[in-house]
Parts: C-alpha cells; sequence; structure tokens
C-alpha cells in the first residue's frame, strides 16, 4: 500500500493505512489486526476476480506448427524448425495441416480455408503460383510449396505483432471502489478529526478510523465481480477478469466480424437450379452420390444438405476426382459430373448458367453429356443473429457495425438481412483496428473469431470472441470468450455485465451508508475500537452477502432460454476437448 501510495496511486489505500498507523498510535493493536485481516482478505479476493486475465500473447504461436516439411534438392523429406525456412525452400503441406509460412503454390491445384486469416467463408482455390497465405489450412490433398517469405516476416506474425501493439495501446481501467475513495475519506477524517478535538482525545479519532475502514468497499465489488465471472461461466462464456464486466456494463457500441460470427462459417446449399425437365431432388441426388466420395468442402455440404432433406444417396462406380477441379462416376446408369464450370465444360462442352448472387459459389452438374444444372452455396446467416442485435439495442447499444475482409456485396447482403446500416467491408486487420479505434460512442464491444480478427479484438474495449472453433488467436486475445457457438451469448455477457455492475454498487452504498453511521456513534466516544472492529466484520458479511447477488440468474437473454444443467453440460464438454487437445 505504501508503495502505491508513493507512485501516486490514491484510492481506498490511504484511509487504511491512516486506520492501521491511527491504531497502532493509541495502542489498539488487536483492532489493528482485525483490519490487517480484512484488508489481505479483499486484496486475495480481488486477486481471484482478475485471475483470468489474458495469456502471453506469444500463444498466438500455438496455431501454427513448429515445424514444416521441407523438400531437400535430393527429393527427401526433413523436418525443420520454421524458424530456418528461408526464402526459395520447397516445402509440403499436409492435408489438414496449417501453411507454415507464406508462398506460393507449386502444385497443380489446392483447395485452402483462408477464414481465420481474410474473413473469406467459403474455400479458396488455387492453381499453380498462387500465393498461399501462412495461417491459411490446406484442403483434402498433400500440396507443394515454394517459400517467399521467412516465419518472421509473413502474415501470420503480422497479426502477432498488430496483437501485441494495439493491446499495449489499451489504457489501464480504474479500480470501482477506487472511484469513491477520496470523497469517502474526506467524510471519514471530517468526523474523525472534529471527533477528537471537541473530545480531547486522539483515541476518539482511531475508534472512528477503524468503524471507517473500507473494507466493505474493498470487498464488495471483487465478491460482486467474482459471482458475476462465475454466473457467466455456467452459460459458456468466460470472463477474463473483474474489469471486463464493468466494461460491459457500460457498452454503447458493437461491432462484429462476418464469416463465423454473425454466419456459421462454413458453406451450405443455397439453392438448386436444374435446367428444365430435370427435379431438383434429382439433381441433388445424383450430384451427391458422386462427391460422397470426395473430401472437398463444399462436397461435404452437399451431403449434409440431402441427408437433410432425407434424400438416399446411392453406391457411385469408376469415381475419378481431380484436384481442384471435380469428380465424376457412374450413378445408377447415368454418368454424372460435378465440379468447377471449367471442369463441366471439359466433360459436356459450352453451357448457359443463371449468374450467381453476391457471397455464393456453385457446383455444377452434367449428366449423361449434357449439362444438367447447378448447385449454389453461401454462407448461412446465424438464426439468432438478428435477436442478438435487438437485445443489445435493448440493453443501450446505440451503434452496430460489420467488419469483414469478404466482398462488399456479401456483405450488405447479410447486413441489410440483419438490419445493420454500417458495413465496412474489404478490411485487412489493420483496417480494422482504425475503424474501431475511431468508433463513437464508447465503450465498443468487438465481437469476432479466426487469427484475422485478433488484432481488432485487442484494440477494442471490449473483445469477445467466438472461441467455439478454436481460434487460438482470437481467443487469446480476447477479454471474453464464448465456449460454445452461440453469438446470442454476447449479449448475455452485456447483460451480466450491467447486473453485476449495478448489484456491486448497490453493496458499496450500502456499506458506505453503514459505516457512516457508524462513525457518527463512535464520534461521541460509545463505541471502542475493538468492537468497532467487530462491528465491521458484521458489515463486511452484509455487503459481501449483498455482492454474492450477481451469481443469480440463468441463460436466457430477450427470450431464449436453455437450463442450466444443460448449459453447464455443453460447456463442460467443451472444456473437456480443450483439455485433450
Amino acid at each position: 500500500m505504501a508503495r502505491k501510495l508513493f507512485h501516486g496511486q490514491f484510492g481506498l489505500d490511504l484511509l487504511a493505512i491512516m486506520a492501521m498507523i491511527a491504531t497502532i498510535a493509541v495502542g489498539e493493536y488487536w483492532a489493528g489486526l482485525v483490519i490487517v485481516l480484512m484488508l489481505a482478505g479483499g486484496q486475495a479476493l480481488e486477486e481471484y476476480a482478475n485471475r483470468r486475465a489474458r495469456a502471453e500473447l506469444s500463444a498466438l504461436l500455438a496455431r501454427v506448427p513448429t515445424i514444416a516439411h521441407h523438400l531437400t534438392l535430393h527429393g527427401s523429406l526433413v523436418d525443420i524448425p520454421l524458424a530456418r525456412i528461408v526464402d526459395g525452400d520447397a516445402l509440403l503441406v499436409q492435408p489438414g495441416e496449417v501453411v507454415p509460412v507464406d508462398g506460393r503454390l507449386d502444385s497443380g491445384g489446392a483447395t485452402t480455408d483462408e477464414s481465420q486469416l481474410t474473413g473469406e467463408s467459403m474455400p479458396v482455390e488455387h492453381v499453380r503460383g498462387d500465393a498461399l497465405l501462412s495461417g491459411s489450412i490446406n484442403g483434402a490433398d498433400a500440396i507443394h510449396m515454394i517459400a517467399t517469405a521467412t516465419a518472421a516476416t509473413s502474415q501470420y506474425q503480422q497479426i502477432v505483432d498488430l496483437v501485441r501493439e494495439a493491446s499495449e495501446s489499451r489504457p489501464p481501467l480504474v479500480r470501482l471502489a477506487d472511484r469513491y475513495a477520496l470523497p469517502f475519506t474526506f467524510v471519514a477524517l471530517t468526523i474523525a478529526t472534529f471527533s477528537a478535538v471537541i473530545a480531547g482525545d486522539p483515541t476518539r479519532f482511531a475508534e472512528v478510523l477503524v468503524v471507517a475502514t473500507p473494507c466493505p468497499l474493498l470487498l464488495a465489488a471483487p465478491v460482486a465481480f467474482v459471482a458475476g465471472i462465475s454466473r457467466a461461466a455456467r452459460a459458456g462464456i468466460v470472463v477474463k477478469g473483474g474489469a471486463t464486466l464493468e466494461q460491459l456494463s457500460r457498452v454503447r457500441s458493437a461491432a462484429f466480424d462476418k464469416t463465423g460470427t454473425l454466419t456459421r462459417g462454413t458453406p451450405s446449399v443455397a439453392s438448386v437450379e436444374p435446367t428444365p425437365g430435370v427435379v431438383p431432388d434429382e439433381l441433388m441426388l445424383l450430384a451427391g452420390s458422386v462427391e460422397q466420395y470426395s473430401s472437398h468442402v463444399l462436397a461435404r455440404a452437399l451431403v449434409e444438405s440431402a441427408a437433410k432433406r432425407q434424400l438416399d444417396l446411392r453406391e457411385a462406380t469408376n469415381v475419378e476426382e481431380e484436384t481442384a477441379a471435380g469428380v465424376r462416376g457412374r450413378v445408377g446408369g447415368h454418368e454424372v459430373a460435378v465440379g468447377k464450370r471449367s471442369y463441366i465444360e471439359s466433360q459436356v462442352g459450352p453451357f448457359s448458367a443463371p449468374p450467381l448472387e453476391g457471397g455464393r459459389t456453385a457446383i455444377y452438374v452434367g449428366v449423361d453429356g449434357h449439362y444438367a444444372g447447378c448447385i449454389e452455396f453461401a454462407d448461412e446467416v446465424r438464426q439468432n443473429a438478428a435477436a442478438t442485435l435487438r437485445a443489445l439495442s435493448s440493453l443501450g447499444v446505440r451503434r452496430t457495425a460489420m467488419l469483414t475482409g469478404d466482398l462488399r456485396v456479401t456483405a450488405e447482403r447479410i447486413a441489410t438481412d440483419l438490419g445493420i446500416t454500417d458495413v465496412h467491408a474489404g478490411c485487412l486487420p489493420q483496417d480494422k483496428v482504425r475503424i474501431v479505434a475511431g468508433m463513437h460512442p464508447r465503450p465498443v464491444m468487438m465481437i469476432g473469431d479466426g487469427v484475422n480478427d485478433a488484432p481488432v479484438l485487442a484494440a477494442a474495449d471490449i473483445d469477445v470472441a467466438m472461441g467455439a472453433r478454436g481460434s487460438t488467436a482470437a481467443s487469446e486475445s480476447a477479454d471474453v470468450v464464448i465456449l460454445l457457438d452461440d453469438i446470442m451469448r454476447g449479449a448475455y455477457a452485456v447483460r451480466v455485465g450491467r447486473e453485476t455492475t449495478h448489484i456491486a454498487l448497490q453493496a458499496i452504498w450500502l456499506g458506505i451508508s453503514i459505516n457512516i453511521v457508524l462513525m457518527l456513534i463512535a464520534s461521541v466516544g460509545v463505541l471502542p475500537a475493538l468492537f468497532g472492529a467487530i462491528l465491521q466484520e458484521a458489515v463486511d458479511v452484509v455487503t459481501i452477502l449483498w455482492a454474492l447477488r450477481a451469481r443469480l440468474g440463468t441463460f436466457g437473454p430477450s427470450g431464449s432460454s436453455e437450463p442450466l444443467t444443460a448449459s453447464a453440460a455443453r460447456t463442460s464438454r467443451v472444456l473437456k476437448d480443450t483439455r485433450r487437445e
């Protein structure tokens, strides 16, 4: 406490030190020990409330492999540390692995998932010579690539640097109770001084300060915030500290990433466009029967959609797949080809097809040498995204914005559906940081996921990561992590913050009111110091019990509800999966 005061950090510690010195000066040692006990307990509770502080920024690198598969000049494969990769090295990336450094594709074709980097929700098709971004995830086939940068100068490391810079620029928060410290200290010293002067007895000064010790103020806020953190955790929301809950209570603007946040982040069948004379379900049945043998992300989405439509896929024979192009086979006496437009045209010849809407991609189908139609895919908007925005509005959020690296036509279509008018499309990570820094009114809450969201999450006043998809970068840089794949819990976090802060303030004012009454009683000399210290214990119990009310409540904002046991069970499963990984 003395060190904090020496550095000009005046708060409740000032009154506590004066009370301890006063009890020592007049020989009321037992009263002084009780004060020390309560102060130590308050400090321990506050440390516990903030134990979930953000991890070291170096944890961002946990998502990137520590080794790369290097192809030597003799054609052998050697695993080397990322730090040893230089420009021009030939590398092999296995299916499902993360691209270790920036480079260019040296295979005939590839499909990568860049949603965690750029916000592009659909899989990205590459041909030989195309640039590959570090941090993107390779598709179903092993690929060869040529490094064009070192690990230190690659895209992923630049994002890590942005996170570090944004985090260090954020101002520290003032403890809630410290805002009442100076007025309360002034009132306590005034009462203590007047009583001592009038009575002509310095012991009276100590007796007043003993009951003025700010233990209720020191205890109320930490206990309330611990209770609020516990309440949020039961709903699958990890809040990394009490200061975050207080910030959540005051949020006035909210910014959202698109892919994986407002949308599912995975493609699903949006429409089936058969040619005249072809039944849509028959087109899906034929295409799905061939695609079930492919590991392409669109093939998986098609098979899942066929299952939802209760279509019984048939067995296909003579199946042949061309990487990043398409697949063909024989289904029930029909020759079926499914894939990119160029691939189908090579099978059936040129054809006309309806233009794609913004944000959609398509696979084309040929049957028995004729074009039979196309199946369009889109990133599906979350069912409760609109309800989340309405819930935030009811909680005092006056401005909402969408920040995405996707195309404007795609972003505007989704924003229109959700009622968001402030749309920023085609954003790089540094663009998002700049936009959030300039948003008003403050505080600003950012909800996102993925590596590309980590810098802007760190730059926002309150950063919420949809951590269910497993993005280390977003989760480690965020103040709040939603463990379950439910955006509505972002609004619930705001609600918990508002109610927790309200209860903490109630407990603080309750403690202040009782303390002032006790100070007035002590000022007339009828409350010995030790008895006053014991009464302080009773005041502490009252304020703690009041603060514990912040733990009450179950998940269910804006009419949505989930039984507490179900929420706890789902949260437990997520935590077990995380520990297992």
